[in-house]
């Protein structure tokens, strides 16, 4: 049973990195400084959605 869960953890995971790539992308867009601002928004949009999963959701399961 805690298996199955842990999978499910994993699932949401992917949910996260894909919605703050794409976030990430369209506020680079948004800046309109350039196109390389697009896929910078997106490596940043990543690392802010590992720092979410690693602090926020990990924490809140261990707790």
């Amino acid at each position: 049973m805690s298996h199955h869960h842990h999978t499910e953890e994993k699932n949401y995971d992917s949910y996260f990195y894909i919605i703050a790539l794409l976030t990430g992308m369209f506020v680079g867009f948004v800046i309109d400084r350039g196109l390389i601002y697009i896929p910078i928004g997106g490596v940043l949009g990543l690392l802010t959605a590992a720092l979410f999963i690693k602090f926020l959701v990990r924490g809140r399961h261990d707790a």
